[in-house]
């Protein structure tokens, strides 16, 4: 099973946690506006978790389906179980039926219209592996899928999507993606040019870190205008713009694009953005429910002294 669990990527769990940031973003955004109480949104993260390990490993399998002879030529990914002839494209097809036979079965536990939202994303997933031969622009096309999230996360509470919230939200994700997975691209970008895999690493050369700027900007202000959309509170606007444009500051400043092991780290380092995103959502919910709970105590209160 180990050749398996690698192809998974088991062994580097910051791509699911860069698919599942996305998703309890939309979770926490609807569940603010819809009042749906804590135990139950705890319930749906726990459910969209396990379909983020499980959609993560799929789009790994068909991503190295596609890629086995780039990967060849990649010292990086030259070791990968199917680059590498340990687990045959046969048994890779066979191992993605059973990975996408789970992602089914936790699928179907959302309701009728998340389910048919959610299978609108497979093209992408499938065409994403492709992009890199024909377009400069691969990491926008990862961004499109790896941020659907957003949506589903938003749909599955609330049962359809509110297109004004939900979309900034999404467009956050992908501008995000362009940040860190053009890191990441530089990691390989010597390799690339030898097997003649575009992306916008090797796009935006020298420029990389004045061009990330402007993406992560973009990143800050659309969070910005779901929140306001969304009729997010002080404790959401301190934390995004604040420790959020903070992380990206300091991940901007910190990455050499020229040193892979740099690259690498700064990559990681995304996870606490998602992270901090999420936990400027909880604590706005969780504030603004203490709040109002408080607010209608103390009327409670008063009237009862009156009468």
């Amino acid at each position: 099973m180990r050749p398996y669990l690698y192809l998974t990527r088991l062994d580097k769990p910051i791509g699911t946690w860069l698919l599942y940031w996305p998703c309890v973003w939309g979770i926490g955004m609807a569940a603010f506006t819809t009042g749906m109480p804590l135990g139950s949104m705890a319930s749906m993260m726990a459910l969209f978790g396990t379909g983020a390990v499980v959609m993560r490993g799929a789009g790994c399998t068909i991503n190295d389906m596609w890629d086995v002879k780039f990967d060849r030529m990649v010292e990086r990914t030259k070791t990968r179980p199917i680059a590498s002839g340990i687990i045959s494209r046969p048994r890779a097809l066979a191992f993605l039926s059973a990975q996408l036979a789970a992602g089914l079965a936790v699928l179907v536990q959302l309701n009728p219209y998340t389910i048919v939202f959610c299978l609108g994303s497979m093209p992408l997933v499938i065409m994403y592996p492709f992009m890199k031969r024909i377009t400069y622009w691969p990491q926008f096309v990862l961004g499109l899928a790896y941020n659907w999230g957003a949506l589903a996360g938003w749909s599955a509470v609330a049962g359809s999507i509110d297109w004004a919230v939900a979309l900034p939200l999404y467009a956050a994700g992908v501008s995000w993606t362009l940040v860190y997975d053009t890191i990441y691209g530089h990691q390989d970008k010597r390799d690339d040019i030898i097997a003649g895999v575009k992306s916008t690493s090797l796009l935006f050369g020298n420029n990389t870190k004045v061009i990330l700027s402007g993406f992560s900007a973009t990143t800050i202000s659309l969070l910005s205008l779901a929140g306001y959309m969304n009729g997010q509170g002080l404790p959401f606007y301190a934390t995004v713009l604040g420790a959020g444009t903070a992380h990206l500051v300091w991940q901007l400043k910190k990455v050499r694009i020229d040193d892979p092991s740099v690259c690498w780290r700064i990559f990681k380092s995304n996870t606490w953005f998602g992270g901090i995103v999420f936990g400027a959502i909880l604590a706005d919910l969780l504030y603004t429910r203490y709040s109002s709970d408080s607010s209608s105590s103390s009327d409670d209160n008063i009237t009862t002294d009156q009468q």
